[in-house]
């Protein structure tokens, strides 16, 4: 019974953030997702609804290095995201924590996606 009541209150904190974060062309939607193994990361482009880059800890260029869902996997990601969203032209994004705390791993991710030269 928590655990259903804690699912409904994340989608809440979802829904809540969706509305007020929506991504362009020119400024996609930059998305961060936790699991408890993995991490992934994309940029949505919600007017056309296509993804435009897309990253994870499974890829096989980041496979290699053994991430985890952690502060070290967050921050390697992060940079290594801000590399392969540059090299598809995108400059500046809007951040989307997706129901989580601006603490932790994903402000560890967004802070190292600032240091690879992502704006937002």
């Amino acid at each position: 019974m928590n655990t259903i009541r804690k699912a409904s209150l994340l989608q809440k904190r979802r829904w809540r953030i969706r509305k007020k974060v929506n991504g362009t062309a020119l400024r996609p939607r930059l998305t961060v997702r936790f699991s408890t193994k993995h991490i992934y990361a994309q940029a949505v482009d919600d007017d056309k609804g296509v993804t435009l880059v897309f990253l994870g800890t499974l890829a096989p260029e980041l496979r290699k290095q053994k991430l985890a869902a952690n502060l070290a996997g967050a921050k390697a990601l992060g940079v290594a995201f801000a590399a392969k969203a540059k090299a598809a032209g995108i400059a500046s994004v809007v951040f989307d924590r997706a129901g989580a705390l601006y603490h932790g791993k994903v402000k560890v991710f967004a802070d190292a996606a600032r240091e690879g030269g992502l704006q937002f």
